[in-house]
């Protein structure tokens, strides 16, 4: 058996994005240097942020083919946060929208990855 718990984004600047990434998820990375820097999340999800300039093999840009999604409780908490991350200043490519599976809005981080948060529609 083959088992997944780690996202690596390629990022621009690592301190920078660790930073950003610190504030928002309200944790402080527990690894952190020019070249990367890693989180672990509450749920033992790790999130790596690696400087795309020095990850082997180099890797081609294909920003916003992929997203990190926030599953939250409830339709409510999904529109808080959208108002929260708007006034953090995050770029908010959708506003909350009800889609099929639920509630959802999508923001960018500042390397452009696309960060949706969402809450499941009531059963």
């Amino acid at each position: 058996m083959i088992d997944s718990n780690f996202v690596l984004l390629y990022v621009d600047q690592p301190l920078a994005s660790a930073d950003f990434y610190a504030r928002l998820l309200g944790k402080t990375p527990v690894e952190n240097s020019p070249t990367f820097a890693l989180f672990v999340l509450a749920s033992g999800m790790k999130l790596g942020l690696w400087s795309r300039h020095t990850v082997t093999p180099a890797a081609q840009p294909a920003f916003g083919g992929a997203e990190l999604a926030f599953e939250v409780d409830g339709y409510a908490r999904v529109d808080a946060m959208h108002g929260d991350w708007s006034q953090r200043g995050l770029t908010i490519i959708q506003s909350p929208t009800d889609l099929d599976f639920g509630r959802s809005f999508v923001a960018l981080d500042p390397d452009g990855h696309r960060l949706r948060v969402y809450a499941r529609a009531p059963e």
